[in-house]
């Protein structure tokens, strides 16, 4: 199988000839330290744009035995980004607080065709891999910008200001959508945190009135196999995610989801991609690493339905010799049928 062809059939919750190996995002800052590009000066990366190019995607690709290209393409957050560890970029205060600040809300134009160019580049040169279209549908921009704490007070005091702002990035995701679907990418992947590692950020019964509609818009325009990221534990919301269309869970985030209960519980009638800890990768030792992939090969491989991913994406703190080790892993044992 091609890798385009091994992912789609896992996230269609069929057994491919291997389990794939995907990641949503390499922190350019391990990228370079693994391809020898130079030592980066520091972590730092545009959260919302693409970082490489066809041909750079493409190499780290081959080199980590990937099977996806991960293009970004996300709309802008109006907080402040703060550097943490290394330099490494962190959304700190948000920027809209009142509806005077509505004003600084300016959404790149999603009709303009210059928006697409670097899109229509990179699929260009994409090959046998699965392209993945990487996006978010407006949630979690919305909090972010609005500041988390300022977010959940205006959800009672003021919610016809979070619905503005939300409807903007919906909007604009709306447009988006319906244009990149019809580009050639294979796989439709949207980033929106809703959860700590307990409970999700808000209620079932906000997220079913402010959220589910919002996403039903979107999943009228989306006509690729679509997958949603959210760190911590979204259980909650899981099928009512289901019931618009979307088709693979990822990451399923260790200490807030159970990827082996998620995979029993729902791996009729969704994919799961995860979850190698990057708490492992980022301090433990190659031999451990190489066992965490090993079982949940073991656990989760049985029957297709399971894409091997990192429990987020490749940071640039993790360990370059416990990425070539998870790598390598998949390798070794990730072939069907599966007999560990």
């Amino acid at each position: 199988m091609t890798s385009r062809e091994r992912v789609l059939t896992a996230l269609s919750r069929r057994q491919p000839d291997r389990v794939p190996y995907c990641e949503l995002g390499v922190d350019r800052a391990l990228a370079q330290r693994l391809m020898g590009w130079g030592a980066p000066a520091s972590q730092a990366s545009n959260l919302e744009a693409n970082a490489y190019t066809a041909d750079e995607a493409k190499a780290l690709a081959g080199f980590l035995k990937l099977d996806n290209l991960s293009y970004v393409l996300r709309a802008p957050v109006y907080a402040h980004k703060e550097a943490g560890q290394d330099g490494r970029l962190f959304y700190g205060d948000g920027l809209i607080r009142t509806e005077a600040d509505l004003a600084l809300l300016q959404l790149p134009d999603p009709t303009d065709d210059a928006l697409y160019a670097g899109a229509a580049a990179f699929l260009e040169k994409k090959g046998d891999y699965s392209a993945w279209f990487v996006t978010r549908i407006g949630i979690f921009p919305t909090m972010l910008s609005l500041g988390t704490e300022n977010f959940c007070l205006a959800l009672y005091d003021n919610r016809p200001f979070v619905e503005a702002v939300l409807d903007r990035y919906v909007d604009w995701i709306v447009v988006v959508a319906e244009r990149v679907c019809r580009m050639g990418f294979d796989v439709f992947a949207s980033t929106d945190d809703m959860a700590f590692n307990t409970d999700p950020f808000f209620s079932p019964a906000v997220f079913r009135d402010l959220v589910l509609p919002r996403y039903r818009r979107v999943a009228e325009k989306i006509t690729l196999p679509w997958f949603i990221h959210s760190d911590g534990n979204i259980l909650p919301f899981v099928d009512d995610l289901l019931s618009v269309g979307v088709i693979g869970l990822h990451p399923n985030e260790k200490g807030a989801m159970d990827i082996r209960e998620v995979k029993r519980a729902y791996g009729d009638r969704a994919c799961v991609l995860g979850n190698v800890d990057l708490n492992l990768l980022g301090m433990g030792a190659p031999d451990a690493v190489d066992r965490e992939v090993h079982d949940l090969i073991r656990d989760v491989g049985p029957g297709g339905g399971y894409i091997v991913t990192s429990g987020n994406s490749l940071a640039g703190y993790l360990l370059p010799e416990n990425v070539l080790a998870l790598s390598r892993a998949v390798q070794k044992y990730g072939r069907y049928p599966i007999s560990l």
